[in-house]
């Protein structure tokens, strides 16, 4: 099936996330296929909920990290065609979960311009939002907050 899930840093699956859990890092990785995304939703609402997200919140981050997913995925894959992988890695920050997601791209592939709507959406839901697509490799990474309590 090629469905891996990476976990470093005492964040066990099944196990609520201790507020010392600052910088640890989860990563999941994934058939570079639509299919897929919704396990990455799932992941995504699932972290933040152990972090104490609010719902709003958690919305928020799953439609960023959705959206991010949706625009690699879009881009052309990698030449010659090869058994591609989504990964999304997760850093626990104090007050924020700053997430990456790559992929493997044709060399050529240039992200859509900041002024499109998937970037809109992202901009949206999330801060600090970057992404590039250089050397066969594309990733778009975001920050989203928590708010304070």
């Amino acid at each position: 099936m090629g469905l891996s899930e990476q976990v470093s840093g005492g964040a066990e699956a099944g196990r609520t996330l201790p507020t010392s859990a600052t910088g640890d890092v989860v990563q999941l990785t994934v058939p570079a296929l639509t299919g897929f995304l919704g396990v990455v939703r799932t992941a995504t609402a699932g972290l933040a909920a152990r972090l104490s997200f609010t719902l709003d919140e958690i919305e928020d981050l799953r439609i960023a990290v959705d959206e991010a997913c949706v625009m690699l995925l879009s881009l052309p894959g990698p030449q010659p065609p090869v058994a591609a992988t989504l990964t999304c890695r997760f850093r626990v920050l104090d007050d924020a979960l700053a997430v990456t997601v790559s992929a493997p791209v044709d060399d050529k592939a240039v992200m859509p311009a900041e002024q499109s709507f998937a970037w809109q959406v992202l901009t949206a839901h999330a801060a600090d939002v970057t992404g590039h697509a250089e050397a066969g490799h594309a990733a778009v990474a975001l920050l989203k907050r928590r708010r304070r309590r």
